[in-house]
């Protein structure tokens, strides 16, 4: 799987979107809806009406990546249907591609330090 940027968020699109769109569509998405910049290497997961696909689009400096998965035999836990984002931690947006119940991960907040030592 292609990881998602180390310091960059990663986001969950979570109205549903048409998924005959591909690299372009998706990334006007982002930039006009979701009012961000889809070349920032902010990771954007977008999911289908049926709940049991999903497209990850990120720009990984040279060009965009576009993902798609279809689970074969269950959906993927998304959150409530509402217009905007939701932030997903690295351990939640693993578990969602995996097709896990990420909804109950949470992981801590850690502040870098300071000075060394």
């Amino acid at each position: 799987m292609i990881v998602a940027g180390q310091r960059l968020p990663i986001l969950i699109a979570t109205k549903p979107v048409d998924f005959r769109c591909g690299h372009n569509a998706l990334a006007l998405m982002v930039q006009t809806e979701l009012k961000l910049d889809p070349y920032s290497g902010v990771t954007v997961v977008f999911r289908s009406k049926r709940g049991d696909r999903l497209k990850i689009l990120v720009w990984d400096g040279t060009g965009l990546v576009l993902i798609y998965k279809v689970l074969e035999v269950s959906k993927f836990c998304w959150p409530r249907v509402q217009d905007g984002v939701m932030q997903l931690s690295r351990a939640q947006y693993e578990a969602l591609f995996e097709g896990a119940e990420w909804l109950r991960i949470s992981t801590p907040k850690v502040l870098p330090p300071t000075a060394a030592g």
